[in-house]
């Protein structure tokens, strides 16, 4: 038993140390060059007025209905006709490489 006691008296420091990992999530380029995403309350027809047809267009779901537009760039998600959220897709950074090798 005090075997027993004294093992969890050298183990309970290493068990309760802990390193914080901070990954950053980085930059897709640069924010100042790329086009403005759709807006929080912009209408369906606001977006596709200034963005044309989406590649993929997905049915509502759920409720309140959820919908999403497609772009090349990035996402549009809508609850009935307006934009809840707008997001970019991930560009890995190896493909912003390859594109400046000559």
């Amino acid at each position: 038993m005090p075997a027993l006691l004294l093992l969890l008296l050298v183990l309970l420091p290493l068990s309760l140390q802990a390193d914080t990992l901070i990954i950053p999530i980085g930059e897709q380029g640069n924010a100042a060059a790329l086009p403005p995403l759709p807006q929080l309350g912009e209408s369906k027809r606001a977006v596709l007025e200034r963005f044309g047809l989406a590649d993929e267009e997905h049915p509502p779901v759920g409720r309140p209905p959820i919908s999403r537009w497609d772009y090349r760039e990035f996402s549009v998600y809508f609850e009935h006709d307006h934009v809840i959220n707008s997001v970019r897709h991930h560009q890995p950074r190896y493909l912003e490489s390859l594109k400046e090798q000559p």
